[in-house]
């Protein structure tokens, strides 16, 4: 066990030290380090759990439900859908609070490592084995890491593969591209061709809002943000291969996509413009999908590839978006959360996961995922790439940030001028000390 840090806890605005137990506490009284014991036996009231907006269907809510009722009689559980607009803050309150912290918590798998490090989730390592071991998605388990603990468990990975208009590539005369450099030269020839001749035709739909769209694109290309050795990080954005990624990134800003200064609403949304013609290629989730229209897919008019890499036959790295699970560690009901997992990392709920169009935690699933992204998903999760797994990323880098950065690219901004104030400030903000 460990305690709180108090210094990042006030970062955080959390206002006082916890200790930590494990979850194999649940079961038995357990003493923390500050001296306090970790509860044995469950609290009065319903079990809660936090999953964010859109992550986890309605379907596989009612099972989780249903299941837990079964397994656990007396017991109620209740779910609170959560809106990711605001949720750090919301969470850094209800995590520190005696009596409103829930009792299972999704994060964004780029969010969890600020809640480890200050002992906010309790420690899985226990569990670990039993709910999948090393068939989790391993880049989401180490994220979910802190000093030799596991403190956060994949729930589901959203990485991003492609998905076009094969009527459209075919009218244009365009294969489906080999390597990354083709993927650039395709999307500006289509973009030209608008096979269809549709007014403000895109060849695919990227905008500076799409923050993991772009860095998808600038990993596949060989780009990253920066990288780790013995503790310290050195950023990568002005680096060669960054640059040239950037520099086709900007190329597609203005030749390829009428999107680039889309809203965060319209790119919530993006399918649409997929649907109605006005795009023909989108970088999206496996479960972007089961958005698309079924005419289509009837028609036999969609194409779903990984994005590719500098080489040619090899998978391009991708942002692994989706969420980690974890215990609170001022969890009320330690032995329903215990339930609660159990049913989640079950052979039902992955396959449930899998239904909705995410990539499951456990990999063993992958397959299951609904649609012709089922084909690709465990090829782009292999490749896949978390950004820094560092509390300093999640706590100083915002999407807002990356998106101010993006914005600047796709309106014309020198591409290295940019690169280099950003490396400047990331290893500023990445090596930043606790105080």
């Amino acid at each position: 066990m460990k305690d709180m840090k108090r210094s990042t806890f006030l970062k955080l605005a959390i206002a006082s030290a916890v200790a930590v137990p494990t979850l194999s506490a649940c079961g038995g009284s357990k003493s923390s380090s500050s001296g306090g014991a970790a509860k044995a036996e469950d609290a009065e009231g319903p079990v809660r759990v936090w999953f964010m907006q859109d992550s986890i269907s309605e379907e596989a809510q009612e099972y989780l439900k249903k299941t837990f009722a079964e397994k656990n009689s007396g017991k109620e559980l209740t779910i609170e859908i959560q809106q990711w607009d605001g949720i750090q803050s919301k969470l850094q309150t209800a995590l520190a609070s005696d009596d409103e912290c829930p009792d299972v918590v999704e994060t964004g798998n780029t969010q969890s490592a600020a809640y480890l490090a200050v002992g906010a989730f309790a420690d899985l390592s226990d569990k670990y084995e039993s709910l999948g071991g090393d068939k989790l998605i391993p880049s989401f388990v180490k994220a979910g890491e802190y000093e030799g603990g596991k403190y956060a468990l994949p729930l589901y990975a959203g990485a991003r593969g492609v998905f076009y208009r094969k009527d459209l590539f075919k009218k244009a005369g365009l294969a489906e591209p080999k390597t990354i450099d083709d993927f650039h030269d395709t999307i500006i020839k289509l973009t030209k061709a608008n096979p269809d001749k549709v007014k403000g035709f895109s060849g695919i739909y990227l905008a500076a809002a799409d923050i993991h769209g772009v860095e998808s694109y600038l990993f596949a290309a060989g780009g990253d943000y920066a990288t780790e050795s013995d503790g310290k990080w050195t950023a990568q954005v002005s680096s060669e291969a960054s640059l040239a990624a950037l520099k086709q990134i900007q190329d597609i800003f203005k030749n390829g996509t009428t999107f680039a200064n889309d809203s965060q609403t319209g790119q919530k949304n993006f399918q649409q413009n997929f649907n109605n013609g006005q795009v023909g290629i989108l970088i999206g989730t496996g479960n972007v999908g089961t958005k698309i229209d079924q005419k289509l897919w009837d028609a036999d008019k969609v194409g779903v590839m990984a994005l590719p890499s500098k080489t040619a036959g090899k998978v391009g790295a991708t942002f692994a978006g989706g969420s980690n699970i974890s215990v609170a560690a001022k969890a009320q009901h330690p032995n329903g959360a215990a339930s609660v997992l159990d049913i989640i990392f079950s052979d039902e709920f992955q396959k449930l996961i899998a239904k909705n169009g995410f990539t499951p935690g456990n990999l063993d699933y992958a397959g299951e995922v609904s649609g012709a992204f089922g084909k690709i998903s465990q090829d782009v999760i292999a490749a896949s790439k978390l950004t820094p797994n560092t509390a300093n990323w999640a706590n100083f880098i915002s999407d807002s940030t990356l998106k101010n950065f993006y914005t600047k690219i796709a309106n014309g901004s020198d591409v290295a001028k940019e690169a280099k104030q950003f490396d400047d400030q990331l290893n500023k903000t990445l090596n930043q000390k606790e105080s």
